[in-house]
């Protein structure tokens, strides 16, 4: 269902034109990649806080006022370039495991924020000066570091897929899970 809209989309002029850009191409996936290592640096650094491992003096709501800005605004334009990638080829996209494994990575880091700053965050002032946060707090900040590494993991490898649907024969398992048509 999903796979005709994304062939459609890979066959507009724009996501054409994005794709084979010699200048736009190259200027969105680095600039995707420079805004990763601002969003990774700073969210990183707060979760090495979180779990006890650096910055233990410095009270943890402070490392964040500090940090967030810039871990927001990294985020932002990895996001919008991350968007632009995706629309430039859709379908290679979309039949990638690394790429689907690193969608479902984000799901959950996205989850883990959501659930720290709705749950033990909001108690910082009590825990926040304490060099070695409550035990929420650390799991939060190891399953951030954890799934945020495998983003970048999954991200990096998503340009080495091994397991294109182009090559074929595959087992039927891998098929499936890259989302392949094969004949």
């Amino acid at each position: 269902m999903l796979l005709p809209l994304l062939q459609k989309l890979a066959e507009t002029e724009w996501s054409v034109a994005l794709h084979e850009s010699l200048w736009m191409w190259p200027l969105v996936e680095s600039t995707h990649v420079l805004t990763l290592t601002i969003f990774a640096g700073t969210a990183m650094l707060f979760d090495l806080r979180l779990t006890g491992r650096a910055l233990r003096s410095v009270p943890a709501a402070q490392v964040m006022l500090r940090l967030l800005p810039w871990t927001r605004a990294g985020f932002a334009v990895m996001a919008a370039t991350g968007i632009l990638l995706f629309y430039a080829t859709p379908v290679r996209n979309y039949q990638n495991i690394f790429f689907r494994t690193k969608m479902i990575m984000m799901v959950l880091a996205g989850l883990n924020v959501w659930i720290f700053h709705r749950g033990i965050y909001r108690r910082v002032h009590e825990w926040g000066d304490a060099p070695l946060p409550p035990r929420a707090a650390r799991l939060a900040g190891y399953a951030s570091l954890v799934l945020w590494t495998g983003v970048i993991v999954c991200g990096r490898l998503i340009a080495y897929n091994w397991f294109d649907c182009d090559i074929q024969p595959q087992p039927d398992l891998i098929n499936w899970v890259s989302g392949c048509v094969v004949p």
